[in-house]
């Protein structure tokens, strides 16, 4: 930790990028406090630079460099939401976490099986163990409960104090694509968290080697004072509006030194020594990466693209080429032209100026040869301006072409690219079928060049024609479904409509029904109650009979006349219920044959009811009349007797 805070000679603003700790001697001392004495502060991690360069866990800065901030407290451990700022739907940043989180895992001595393509979208299982395993770190003794794991981890998490919400429904499926990247921050987080800790809890200081009476320093009240001291003046800048403490770094960095006798010489040839063995740590990393075979092949499949950019710049280049050393052949056929007619012209000015030292001119062709030589020195002038005119001029020409060539890149890359999009190039594109829509201008003459762009114009015409043709077929299908959509949609709702109605037929008819059952229902307990008032007077009769003869027809005609009164009531009351149950089966007749069924068996019972109920009278008529008899006997024979006796 000491080291940490000697490290920041010169100080600077933290970095916009999330806090990630890639070198645990490498921290800023504002940002470390002795755990043993003031424990954990709830520092979230920094902003990404569009937002806030830095949350304070004092409160939200609320303004800009050179003005005071809020110095409320509201923010000191609360629930204040902070929005993510690391690039979890970078798939590059993804694939570096996963990297980072393999390779500590490996050096760590994981006990599961671990390869990248498991850490791509591992499962709930998997994740839980990796959890298990890193926060085992932090305390050894940490054992994960067998249930309600996805209640334990974010737990722990914001017992940890991590920044971001880590929801309880994303431990149920924890390799899917959206709920993985956020997992896999988490234990970024929990593994930074690890090497802070190792960081803290080293027991070789870097200033171990210059004590005098020990190997370890103790921080005592002298340390303790000078880092308050520097803590308070830093924070009552940092609320004025400073993101840099210099000179104030500077300062505790002296005191340190005279509190610990700290030896420059030896520290600088430490720390000289300490970056020769990061490099060579960080090429043995680099060299024992298991997966260099991947990044070989991807620095194969960029180099090859690189090639074939440079194969096609080449044949651009060739090209090129050819097209100036046909104009340089073109400029020296006309130097060679130019060439021969000068030699032509210094021959007849050699004859000439013979002729004139060999002959005698007069005044008169003396004249005339000066005025044919002003009239071919001015000739030789315009020639000579014209000369320079026309090279002026193919320069120009030159330069517009060039222009020009270059409009037509812009614009052949802009087709290029737009012909991507429509996938109709390469030739195995989807929208491609077989035709070539790459114009490649420097491959063909220009004859070609205008036979190439003619195809393909006529081609894209006949691409722009189909898919002209596809789409008013999808629109004529489009509105057609509509149509059938419609057309359904009415139909459901008259179908729901009549499907209504029925059931309202239905509801009646059941109430109807009811009603008719609580009827049967009511006649049936009064039958049987008059069915047992019957049976109460036939024995109420059979126990008469001993009175009397009198008394017995008496009681034959009593019951007579109730056996015709019931037979009556009977019959009409059959009557009735077979009316009704003959109007409610023509009515009901479609929907209620199992209600047709049981009406019919009840009308049966009840028949077999009223037949038994017939017949049981019918043999108490026949019982009474059989004693009726019986008594007539014996009173027969009892007045027989009395008149013999007599």
């Amino acid at each position: 930790m000491e080291r940490g805070r000697m490290s920041r000679a010169t100080g600077s603003r933290p970095s916009d990028l999330p806090m990630r700790v890639q070198d645990s001697n490498r921290m800023s001392m504002v940002y470390t406090t002795p755990q043993s004495k003031f424990g954990k502060l709830n520092i979230p991690k920094p902003q990404s630079g569009t937002s806030e360069r830095r949350t304070s866990f004092f409160g939200a800065r609320t303004s800009g460099a050179g003005m005071p901030r809020n110095s409320t407290m509201s923010g000191f451990g609360g629930t204040e939401k902070i929005k993510d700022a690391r690039p979890l739907h970078d798939k590059a940043f993804v694939q570096q976490c996963i990297r980072q989180l393999h390779e500590f895992l490996t050096e760590q001595g994981y006990p599961g099986t671990l390869s990248s393509k498991t850490l791509q979208s591992p499962s709930t299982k998997e994740f839980v163990k990796m959890f298990e395993f890193i926060y085992r770190q932090l305390d050894p003794t940490f054992e994960m409960p067998k249930s309600k794991v996805e209640e334990e981890i974010p737990a722990i998490l914001k017992a940890l104090r991590y920044p971001f919400v880590l929801s309880k429904c994303s431990m149920y499926s924890v390799g899917a694509p959206h709920t993985w990247p956020q997992a896999l921050a988490a234990l970024m987080w929990l593994i930074d968290s690890v090497k802070i800790n190792w960081s803290l809890t080293k027991q070789e200081l870097l200033f171990s080697d210059f004590c005098e009476d020990s190997d370890s320093i103790e921080e005592g009240a002298e340390y303790n004072k000078l880092f308050l001291d520097y803590t308070a003046e830093t924070y009552s800048k940092f609320m004025q509006g400073d993101d840099t403490f210099e000179d104030e770094d500077e300062i505790f960095l002296a005191k340190l030194k005279r509190l610990y006798n700290v030896d420059e010489a030896l520290l600088a040839s430490m720390e000289e020594k300490h970056r020769m063995l990061s490099k060579e740590v960080e090429q043995l990393e680099k060299e024992s990466q298991t997966d260099r075979l991947m990044t070989k092949r991807m620095e194969k499949v960029k180099l090859q693209a690189d090639l074939k950019k440079l194969q096609s710049y080449r044949s651009s280049l060739e090209t090129f080429k050819a097209n100036l050393e046909n104009k340089a052949s073109e400029l020296n056929d006309e130097l060679d032209t130019t060439v021969s007619h000068l030699e032509t012209l210094k021959l007849e000015r050699n004859e000439l100026q013979h002729l004139l030292q060999n002959q005698k001119f007069t005044p008169a062709d003396v004249e005339r040869i000066n005025r044919e030589k002003r009239e071919l020195q001015q000739t030789i002038s315009s020639l000579t301006k014209s000369l320079e005119e026309a090279e002026q001029h193919k320069w120009n020409e030159e330069i517009a072409l060039a222009k020009v060539k270059e409009k037509a890149e812009l614009k052949l890359a802009e087709y290029h690219k737009l012909a991507r999009k429509l996938k109709l190039i390469p030739l195995s594109a989807e929208n491609a079928c077989g035709h070539d829509f790459e114009i490649r201008p420097f491959e063909c003459g220009p004859g070609n060049m205008v036979q190439h762009k003619a195809q393909i114009q006529m081609l894209l015409r006949k691409l722009i024609s189909d898919v002209e043709e596809e789409n008013s077929r999808l629109t004529n299908t489009k509105l057609n479904l509509e149509e059938s959509c419609e057309q359904v949609n009415s139909n459901i709702i008259d179908k729901a409509n009549d499907l209504k109605q029925l059931r309202e037929q239905k509801r009646k008819l059941d109430e109807r029904l009811d009603l008719d059952m609580q009827e049967i229902a009511r006649e049936e307990q009064e039958w049987a109650a008059e069915m047992e008032s019957v049976e109460d007077h036939r024995k109420l009769l059979e126990k008469k009979v001993n009175y009397g003869y009198d008394e017995a027809v008496q009681q034959l005609k009593a019951a007579q006349q109730q056996y015709h009164l019931v037979l009556q009531e009977t019959n009409e009351e059959r009557r009735t219920v077979a009316n009704n149950l003959a109007s409610v089966f023509t009515t009901a007749a479609d929907h209620l044959s199992i209600t047709e069924k049981s009406l019919e068996d009840l009308h049966k019972q009840v028949q077999r009811i009223c037949s038994k109920a017939v017949e049981e009278d019918e043999a108490a008529v026949q019982k009474l009349r059989e004693t009726l008899k019986s008594f007539m006997s014996k009173a027969n024979s009892l007045e027989g007797g009395a008149a013999g006796w007599s």
